[in-house]
C-alpha cells in the first residue's frame, strides 16, 4: 500500500525526510547524475522560476513515510507545456505499480495546468543507436511502459543525435498529448525544444546544437512514432474528473447515535441530512469513506487527561441518560473532583452541552472524519468537505462547550503542518476560541474568526480585536469582531480583508470552519446573510487557489442550511481550479 503526495517545500520536516528519500533514489537508479544536480531538488522546490521552470514533486509513500518512488515534473507556464524531469522507484518496489500510479498523477497535474502535453526524454530501442543488448532491453521496456500511457517519440527529427559525435544511447525526445489528440504543431515544438536544451542542457548544449536540433523539426504536423508494443493505451479520465473536477466529501457515519431528545437542543441529526439533501442535487462531490484514526491524533491538541475522562464518563452513562455541567471551579482548579458527573464542569465552559453514552463514539467519528479529508488533500483532492456533528470548534485544549468535543479542525491543522504552513479560517457566527487557544503561541499556523462580538455572542469571554497571539505566535491570531446587525455587503468587506491576511502568509493548506449559522433566520444567530451571500463567500474563498478543507461547524436553521451549503459549495467551485475543464 502507499499513497502518492505533493511535496510543497523542503521547510517542513516530512518533506525533508521524503526528499532525503528522493535523493538517494536519485544516487542508485541515476549513477550517472551528477551530485549537484541531485542536490540541487529543494532548491527548485524554494526557488522555482530561479530554473526556468516550475517544478512539481510528487511521492509515492508507505505506512511508514518511506518514499518508494517519485516524480519531479517541470511546467513552463508560458509556452503552456510540461517536462518530465525523473520518473523513478526504488529497487525493492519495482514491478508494484508506483511508477504508473506516479505517471497517471503527473498527467493530472499537466491536465490541470492546461498544458498542452508532457514532453520528456527516453532512452532509444534502436540498435543502431544503443550498443548494449541489456541496456536496449531495459529501453525497449520503459518505452512501452510509456506508449500503454499513449506517451509515443518524436519522429523524423534530429533531436537524438549525441552531442558528441560517436556517444552511445542519445535519448527520443517523447510527447504524451494528454489524451488531447491534437497534432502537435511544429512551431510550437522547436519553442519546447529551445527551451529543453538552453534551460536544461545549457551547459552541454552549444548555440550550433541547439540550433541544428530546432531547424530539424521540419513535419507539420510533427510527427509522432506510430504504437509499436502496445496497441490499447490507457486512459485516466475518470481518475482526474474525481480528483480535480470534485470535492471529496467524508460524511460522519456515526452522527446519529449521538442525538439529544431535550426540547430546545439545536444539535440535532436532521442538520446533516438536510445539507446532504441539497448536495446530492449537485455533481460537485465524490464520497469518501472515513477511515479509522488512531485515538493518539487527539492527543495531538487534547490534554490526555480530558480525553480520557470523557471517554470513560460517556461509558458509564445508561443509554438515554445525559450529564449536563453544574458545578464550575471558578476558584480551584488544580484538584477535580472525585464524582464524574460532578466533574463536568471541571472540563466544560456551559450549561448546554450535554455528556451521554455515544457522545464521544460520535465525537471522536468526527475527528476520524476530518483526519480523512486532510488526507484527501495530501492525496490530490483541491477542496474537501468534512460533514460532520458534533461540531468542534469551541473545543479548547483542557475543555468542552458548545455543542463541541474534540476540536476536528485544530487536530486536522495539527495534522496537515507536518506537510506545510496552515491558515484556519472560522466564518461560524460564534468565535473559534478552540483552535485560537490551541495554536496561540505558534506561528507555523494563522488563525482568522469573523464572528459576532463578544458582547452579544457565545462564548462571550473570547474573540475580542486586540488578542493577537503572544510569543512567537504575537501576530498570528486575528479576529473580526462584528455587530449583532451584519448583512451581506458588510461581511463580504471583512471577508475581504480576512482573505488578505491569509494571503500574505502564503499558507500551503487552508483549513475553512464553515459555519451556516450567519443566515438569516439562524436560532442562535442574528445576521442576515442569505444564498447569494454564501455562494459569494464561497466565490472569494476558491479565489484563494489553495488546498482547502472545509470542515462543517454550525447552523441550526433546518430550512435554509441545506441551500446555503449548496450555494457556499457552488462558489468554491466556479472561482477555484477544482472544475477547470479539459
Amino acid at each position: 500500500m502507499f499513497r502518492i503526495r505533493k511535496i510543497y517545500d523542503n521547510v517542513h520536516n516530512k518533506n525533508q525526510i521524503a526528499i532525503n528519500h528522493v535523493s538517494s533514489i536519485l544516487e542508485t537508479q541515476f549513477r550517472e547524475l551528477s551530485q549537484t544536480n541531485i542536490d540541487r531538488i529543494p532548491d527548485i522546490l524554494r526557488n522555482p522560476f530561479k530554473y526556468d521552470f516550475l517544478s512539481i514533486l510528487y511521492v509515492a509513500e508507505g505506512k511508514s513515510g518511506r518514499v518508494k518512488g517519485f516524480a519531479l515534473l517541470s511546467h513552463d507556464p508560458t509556452l503552456s507545456f510540461c517536462y518530465l524531469d525523473y520518473l523513478a522507484a526504488d529497487q525493492k518496489s519495482h514491478g508494484r505499480g508506483i511508477g504508473g500510479a506516479l505517471y497517471e498523477r503527473i498527467r493530472e497535474e499537466a491536465k490541470f495546468l492546461n498544458a498542452k502535453g508532457i514532453f520528456f526524454e527516453c532512452l532509444p530501442d534502436d540498435p543502431t543507436l544503443c550498443h548494449d543488448p541489456e541496456i536496449l532491453k531495459e529501453n525497449k521496456a520503459r518505452l512501452k511502459f510509456y506508449e500503454n500511457f499513449g506517451a509515443f517519440p518524436i519522429w523524423n527529427t534530429a533531436y537524438e543525435t549525441p552531442i558528441s559525435p560517436g556517444d552511445d544511447n542519445p535519448p527520443y525526445l517523447v510527447f504524451d498529448d494528454l489524451g488531447l489528440k491534437k497534432p502537435l504543431n511544429r512551431d510550437f515544438a522547436k519553442k519546447v525544444v529551445k527551451a529543453i536544451l538552453q534551460r536544461k542542457y545549457k551547459d552541454i548544449c552549444t548555440p550550433d546544437y541547439v540550433k541544428m536540433v530546432i531547424a530539424s523539426f521540419k513535419d507539420e504536423p510533427v510527427q509522432i512514432r506510430p504504437p509499436k508494443y502496445v496497441k490499447k493505451q490507457i486512459t485516466n479520465i475518470e481518475i482526474v474528473k474525481d480528483r480535480l473536477a470534485t470535492i471529496a466529501l467524508v460524511i460522519n457515519d456515526k452522527h446519529a447515535i449521538h442525538h439529544v431528545r431535550e426540547r430546545g437542543y439545536v444539535e440535532s441529526p436532521v442538520r446533516i441530512r438536510s445539507i446532504l439533501k441539497s448536495l446530492e442535487q449537485t455533481n460537485l462531490f465524490t464520497m469518501i469513506k472515513p477511515m479509522d484514526f488512531s485515538e493518539k491524533y487527539l492527543f495531538t491538541v487534547h490534554d490526555p487527561a480530558y480525553v480520557k475522562y470523557f471517554k470513560q464518563v460517556c461509558s458509564n452513562l445508561k443509554q438515554d441518560a445525559s450529564v449536563y455541567p453544574y458545578v464550575f471551579p471558578i476558584r480551584n482548579q488544580a484538584r477535580p473532583p472525585t464524582e464524574l458527573s460532578v466533574r463536568a464542569g471541571y472540563y466544560c465552559i456551559d450549561t448546554f452541552t450535554p455528556l451521554n453514552r455515544n457522545a464521544f463514539i460520535a465525537a471522536k467519528r468526527s475527528v476520524d472524519c476530518a483526519l480523512s479529508a486532510a488526507s484527501q488533500i495530501l492525496e490530490g483532492f483541491r477542496i474537501a468537505y468534512a460533514l460532520i456533528r458534533p461540531p468542534g470548534h469551541h473545543a479548547e485544549s483542557k475543555s468542552f462547550g458548545g455543542f463541541c468535543y474534540f476540536n476536528n479542525a485544530a487536530i486536522s491543522a495539527q495534522y496537515l503542518s507536518e506537510y506545510g504552513q496552515i491558515a484556519m479560517l472560522d466564518i461560524d457566527y460564534h468565535h473559534g476560541n478552540g483552535q485560537q487557544t490551541i495554536f496561540y503561541d505558534r506561528s507555523d499556523i494563522l488563525t482568522v474568526s469573523i464572528h459576532a462580538k463578544p458582547a452579544v455572542a457565545y462564548p462571550y469571554f473570547s474573540g475580542f480585536a486586540n488578542e493577537i497571539g503572544e510569543n512567537a505566535g504575537k501576530g498570528y491570531n486575528i479576529n473580526y469582531p462584528l455587530p449583532e446587525k451584519v448583512d451581506g455587503q458588510m461581511y463580504m468587506k471583512v471577508l475581504d480583508n480576512a482573505l488578505t491576511s491569509i494571503k500574505r502568509f502564503h499558507p500551503k493548506f487552508v483549513i475553512v470552519c464553515l459555519g451556516l449559522d450567519t443566515a438569516k433566520g439562524d436560532p442562535t444567530g442574528t445576521w442576515s446573510l442569505n444564498a447569494k451571500d454564501f455562494m459569494e463567500i464561497g466565490k472569494k474563498i476558491g479565489q484563494l487557489n489553495i488546498p482547502s478543507l472545509i470542515i462543517q461547524e454550525g447552523g441550526y436553521n433546518n430550512r435554509s442550511i441545506g441551500s446555503n451549503a449548496k450555494s457556499f459549495f457552488k462558489g468554491i467551485c466556479q472561482s477555484t481550479f477544482v472544475l477547470k475543464k479539459y
